[in-house]
């Protein structure tokens, strides 16, 4: 992170990108002097309610934050940014999305937790848009453009208003990452109590694991001696409000709507209290690891890896069978995950594989069957992306196998 006294120094001169985060109410019009180098302009947790028409000189402007502001309206400005393709504005007040205000290039849309009651069919007119970010908002319908979508892959519109499935992305071609809980239209009667419910006096938080867009997990210890369940705990407690991928109750329900598989996170108990609600899952033992990292800016919607990072042939096709049941399992279930990656996927060094994180999954049972069919196809996609990302990291002397032919040859004529 930079500071404004860095930028009207000069110090800052050919940077290429800019973080700025002082309690700002006006944007620095010295940012402008960038205007030969700067990609990336991230002025989130700011106190901004407009920007400069003055911002389309920034012409190599690839890349635009400004979360956790002030904005009501999202500046038309934005769309007079030749090269703007990434536009992130989450948690502000914006209730309005001018149709000129959507850049040419676009990409990335980011717009979670905000009041957002209606879309511009400009969005549908945009057609590099591969990510679309629109939980927690107040969406009554999405433009009916968005058919023309073709290359949009991920999408996230739980938490809103919507009463009636969005046919118009059901079809889209290269849709693969869809998570639309929290709306009217998946709403349920069922109340799942597939584990005991406990108190949160039952246990004791102790170091983090890891944290997400919808809690955080910690090791976790019993506070009296357990009969009924294993010594070894962790811990999700689930943030109280909207996430980027919906309400942390719909991840809960969908999680115990799955039940249990050799190949997910177990889950054993459940808290729900007034401002405290958890999950409690059994310990996953130390030898796990990641199997993969988030997408990039570059990749968008692809899952990366560490660089040198590779799997034998024989480790990736037993990932593969693995998660193909799992697949199985949760559609069973009538559950889509929503964010079926390789960076939510954990492995040892046997090719075992534990697969977690429900933020994005969503209950589906309430479908007609075409619109059940639909969405596992969707998901379908994430699962062949997820085996091409594998074979992205083969060993180079099995690249050359037959099994590894197979495998690609399998891709090729989906």
């Amino acid at each position: 992170m930079q500071t404004l006294s860095q930028l009207k120094s000069g110090e800052l001169a050919g940077i290429q990108r800019l973080t700025l985060s002082e309690n700002l109410t006006s944007f620095p019009i010295e940012i402008l002097s960038l205007a030969d180098s700067l990609e990336i302009l991230d002025l989130s947790n700011n106190q901004l309610t407009s920007l400069p028409i003055e911002l389309a000189q920034l012409s190599k402007l690839k890349i635009i934050f400004a979360s956790n502001n002030r904005f009501e309206t999202l500046p038309e400005v934005l769309g007079q940014c030749a090269n703007l393709e990434m536009v992130g504005f989450k948690a502000n007040n914006i209730s309005q999305v001018p149709a000129n205000a959507l850049p040419a290039k676009l990409r990335w849309l980011i717009l979670t937790d905000n009041r957002i009651e209606v879309l511009p069919d400009a969005l549908g007119e945009r057609p590099r848009l591969q990510k679309l970010a629109l939980a927690g908002n107040r969406l009554i319908a999405l433009p009916k453009t968005l058919t023309q979508c073709a290359n949009l892959e991920l999408v996230r519109i739980s938490a809103n208003r919507l009463t009636e499935c969005p046919e118009q992305l059901l079809g889209l071609p290269k849709l693969a990452w869809f998570a639309f809980a929290g709306n009217p239209f998946t709403r349920s009667n069922i109340s799942i109590n597939a584990v005991p419910t406990l108190l949160s006096s039952s246990f004791t938080l102790q170091n983090v694991l890891g944290q997400g867009a919808s809690g955080v997990i910690s090791k976790a210890v019993w506070n009296s001696p357990q009969t009924s369940f294993p010594d070894d705990i962790a811990v999700k407690v689930f943030k109280g409000e909207v996430t980027s991928d919906g309400y942390p109750e719909d991840e809960l329900q969908a999680c115990l709507k799955v039940g249990h598989h050799a190949n997910l996170v177990q889950s054993i108990a459940q808290v729900k209290e007034d401002d405290y609600l958890a999950l409690i899952m059994t310990l996953i033992p130390p030898h796990y690891n990641n199997l993969g990292l988030p997408p990039c800016f570059k990749s968008c919607t692809r899952d990366t890896f560490t660089p040198g990072f590779s799997l034998s042939i024989a480790q990736i096709e037993k990932i593969i069978v693995q998660m193909e049941a799992v697949f199985t399992h949760l559609h069973n279930n009538q559950v889509c995950h929503g964010d079926l990656y390789a960076h939510n996927t954990l492995f040892d060094d046997q090719a075992n594989i534990i697969f977690g994180d429900f933020g994005a999954a969503t209950m589906y049972h309430m479908l007609t069957l075409t619109q059940q069919h639909k969405i596992k196809q969707i998901e379908q996609r994430a699962l062949f992306h997820f085996i091409d990302d594998l074979l992205s990291i083969c060993a180079e002397e099995d690249q050359y196998s037959s099994n590894f032919k197979q495998l690609k040859q399998r891709l090729i004529t989906i």
